[in-house]
């Protein structure tokens, strides 16, 4: 449809349809042909409009406008008229009206809405339509409401205006009008910044007029649209106390008014002036007849509460339909559930506790707590609302790191959870107790077998099982994850079950077990927004873990996202990146990671659960000769494992960590303490057995004892075990420490397949991607497949003992592969060396082989 907009002085653009624009168009060319036109269109759809600019028009030609009204007396058959709400004329002048437009000969325009349609003007609209033409007005598409906000200079370009004014009020051209007024008044308040994409305040009070000239019954109707709460005939009749019939009545009434759409809902431009402007003891009637009769029949209430807060008036909602809206909004929006039970417990209703826990559920672990202590130390509150606010407080100082303060918390709050996750948490500060009983409950013992209690008492088994059965363990955790999965987003966790099948996982060797439940649990969201970002860290750790330093670095800058870290998760993020940085042997990286890893140390004590990333860190500050800072973390780490029995599971991954830390801090003897920790728990672990003999291996290597086929073995059981970048590591450095040139490079082939590259010869043939020189003849401007490497991580910035490092070759043999390619380049200096291999090496997204 073609829209064409005129601007009138000091003014809004006029917007005109092709038909509008037509009919003006007759007018101008011909003013004194008979007209007979119908224009019907529900109130707000720009009726009177067009008649003023209808009325211009033929007083521009010189012609005699008469207006037609309810006091009109009588009709001047010479004149032009033009009727405007014809529905509200008395039947004597309808008739009047019909007779002169049987003559065919005057110029007629009536204007009116759809309903009321008595007899005289549904006669007069049969006359019209046989003499004459009916335009019905519509609402602006979106195309028309864009063409009139692009034509009000003061509204600066934005992509996005256009949409929000048409999805506010549904393109009815008053709507449109008084929003873009608003929006105008507001632009030139605030001319240097955007147009902000929200209701302004000053557009409710122009809809008091429309409202007050409605019949109770059709406001009464609108503000319960304005619930947002879709009912069926029937019911909305009972709760309007009026049968079906009278119902449909006030509805046509409704759309005729132009405030109810065809589809019998409200704009968000209508239904916030509804809500606003009705008076608030009709409004709280109306609203709390439509809670009662919800929670009678089940049915939502978030989205009534939610046209509340659209509306501004969310203290008006009654406690009860605040408190169970809430409790639909928790498992997707915490955050206005928190709001909501706020509502709730500032009416009287007990409902501190759920407050404190979609708190903490939304990630605001502060407000949580202060909540929650609040509620404890209340003496004379319920004593299930203190044994939940205790539950929840002792939730959050586990994410803050206090798990210690947590064991106590729970075990005071005695729910079944509460108990099964003391008992959790006891073990991860080293102080492990016998079962304790299931508390008595209203439910009788042990309370309700809710899915919870079901997850948590699987949880503590499991880590019991895991200081003897690791197998076990991780199976039993990851049946706890599976039974949260229906629940799960609403409920509060100190930890998940899938993110402890995860630490299971990783020292088992069983990655794909662990990666899986991860993934489970951030599709079904277990824990909600508050464990999300832990699940994230976990799955990059064992991208991580198995040399996929690229994706691992992508997956932490997703888990970063979304504000400030509590200690816990920030611990795991900064061992990423000082872990990332290392195995790309980034010196400068790592540096900068190490100071931001040093104060997550500080913030967060040991416990059981943090002992992977305290073991990465203990090997960056060994490379970085500070390993003396990390000293009273790692012994607090020693003595923690020993009250547990050094549980295999647990301390192996601390002992092939330590003795990595120990080989490059140049400490035989904790080494050697390490190798003889690891092989007293060989038998107890086949992951303790893996990096036992990969252990030995290490040690035989560094003393320059390259036996290849013990090599081989060791490093493919470490691939086995997930350890992928251990495992071509491993390979890589007992290829350049023996003199045994075939050894040499079957470690070097076995380094490159156990770290994902293809095995081959490291010479001869053109590489990949090879391309002629575009000053040279073809031979000189192709490289060698291993040239072409070397030329990627050159050109990508990294010294040559980083490329040794990432190829598993030595630093001499890089610097001889950049002097041949120099000579067969003929280039006389290093930039046209680099010059040179821009131009034939094509660009990888990132430097290296390895970093994928």
């Amino acid at each position: 449809m073609t829209t064409a907009v005129l601007r009138a002085p000091s003014d809004l653009p006029l917007l005109l349809d092709g038909p509008s624009r037509a009919l003006l168009a007759a007018v101008a060319a011909d003013p004194d042909a008979p007209l007979a036109v119908a224009l019907v269109g529900p109130g707000g759809h720009g009726k009177s409009t067009l008649l003023r600019e209808l009325a211009r028009g033929y007083a521009d030609a010189g012609a005699r406008v008469l207006p037609v009204g309810p006091d009109t007396a009588s009709l001047d058959p010479d004149g032009v008229l033009l009727v405007d709400d014809a529905h509200a004329l008395d039947e004597e002048l309808l008739r009047e009206l019909r007779a002169l437009v049987d003559t065919r000969r005057c110029r007629v325009v009536v204007a009116h809405r759809p309903w009321p349609r008595p007899a005289g003007l549904a006669e007069l609209s049969e006359a019209l339509g046989r003499t004459g033409r009916s335009l019905p007005l519509c609402p602006f598409t979106g195309q028309q409401t864009a063409a009139l906000v692009a034509g009000v200079p003061e509204l600066r370009p934005q992509p996005a205006l256009a949409d929000f004014v048409q999805a506010q009020t549904g393109g009815v051209p008053r709507d449109v009008d008084r929003l873009v007024r608003a929006l105008r008044e507001q632009a030139a308040a605030a001319p240097d910044g955007p147009v902000r994409l929200e209701l302004p305040e000053a557009v409710v009070p122009g809809y008091g007029p429309d409202l007050a000239s409605l019949d109770p019954d059709v406001r009464q109707l609108l503000l319960v649209v304005a619930g947002g709460v879709p009912l069926p005939a029937d019911l909305l009749g009972v709760l309007l106390r009026r049968s079906p019939d009278a119902v449909d009545e006030l509805s046509t009434r409704a759309r005729a008014a132009g405030l109810l759409g065809p589809d019998d809902r409200l704009a968000p431009i209508v239904r916030r002036a509804v809500a606003a402007l009705s008076p608030a003891a009709q409004r709280g009637e109306v609203w709390q007849r439509l809670t009662e009769l919800q929670l009678a029949r089940g049915g939502p209430l978030l989205p009534l509460v939610r046209s509340l807060r659209g509306a501004g008036v969310t203290a008006g909602c009654p406690a009860g339909a605040a408190e169970a809206a809430a409790e639909e909004a928790l498992p997707d929006e915490p955050a206005l559930a928190a709001e909501l039970f706020a509502v709730a417990a500032a009416a009287g209703r007990p409902a501190a506790g759920r407050q404190a826990a979609a708190a903490a559920l939304a990630g605001d672990l502060g407000s949580a707590l202060r909540l929650a202590d609040r509620l404890v130390a209340v003496a004379e509150a319920d004593p299930a609302d203190r044994a939940e606010a205790a539950a929840v407080a002792a939730t959050a100082l586990v994410h803050c790191g206090h798990l210690g303060r947590a064991v106590e918390l729970y075990r005071w709050s005695g729910t079944a959870s509460a108990t099964a996750f003391a008992e959790i948490g006891a073990v991860g500060i080293g102080q492990p107790a016998p079962p304790a009983a299931p508390p008595a409950g209203p439910g009788g013992p042990g309370g309700p077998p809710t899915l919870l209690a079901g997850a948590a008492r699987l949880m503590a088994r499991g880590t019991r099982e895991s200081l003897t059965a690791p197998a076990a363990a991780l199976s039993t955790f990851v049946q706890a994850a599976a039974l949260l999965e229906p629940t799960g987003r609403a409920v509060l966790l100190p930890d998940s079950p899938a993110a402890l099948a995860a630490l299971v996982a990783l020292g088992t060797g069983e990655l794909d077990i662990g990666e899986r439940v991860l993934e489970r649990a951030v599709a079904h969201r277990i824990g909600g927004h508050l464990l999300v970002r832990r699940h994230r860290l976990l799955l990059a750790w064992i991208l991580m873990v198995r040399g996929r330093t690229t994706a691992a670095a992508e997956a932490l800058a997703t888990a970063a996202r979304g504000g400030p870290m509590e200690s816990r998760d920030l611990l795991f993020a900064t061992a990423l990146e000082v872990g990332v940085a290392r195995r790309e042997s980034d010196l400068p990286a790592l540096r900068r990671s190490w100071e931001r890893a040093v104060e997550a140390i500080v913030r967060h004590p040991v416990d059981l659960f943090t002992l992977l990333p305290l073991g990465e860190l203990a090997i960056a500050a060994a490379r970085l000769g500070d390993l003396g800072r990390l000293s009273p973390y790692l012994s607090e780490a020693r003595r923690l494992l020993e009250r547990l029995g050094d549980p295999a599971l647990w301390a192996a991954p601390v002992h092939w960590s330590g003795l990595h830390a120990a080989i490059l801090a140049e400490e035989p003897a904790a080494v050697d303490d390490h190798v003889a920790a690891l092989a007293r728990m060989a038998e107890h672990s086949r992951y303790a057995a893996v990096v036992s003999t990969a252990a030995q291996s290490w040690v035989e290597v560094l003393r320059g004892v390259v036996d290849q086929e013990r090599v081989e073995a060791a490093a493919r059981g470490l691939h086995g075990a997930g350890l992928c970048w251990d495992a071509a590591r491993l390979a890589g450095q007992a290829a350049i420490r023996t003199a045994d040139r075939r050894a040499m490079t079957a470690l070097l082939e076995c380094a490159r397949m156990l770290q994902g590259r293809p095995a081959g010869p490291a010479g001869g043939g053109p590489g990949r991607g090879a391309a002629p020189d575009a000053a040279g003849g073809a031979d000189e401007g192709r490289l060698s497949g291993r040239e072409q490497e070397v030329a990627e991580l050159v050109l990508a910035g990294l010294t040559y003992k980083q490329i040794g490092d990432r190829l598993f070759i030595s630093a001499k043999t890089v610097e001889h592969h950049v002097a041949r390619m120099r000579a067969r380049l003929d280039c006389a200096s290093r930039s046209e060396l680099l010059a040179r291999l821009r131009a034939i090496v094509p660009a990888r997204d990132a430097p290296g082989p390895g970093r994928g």
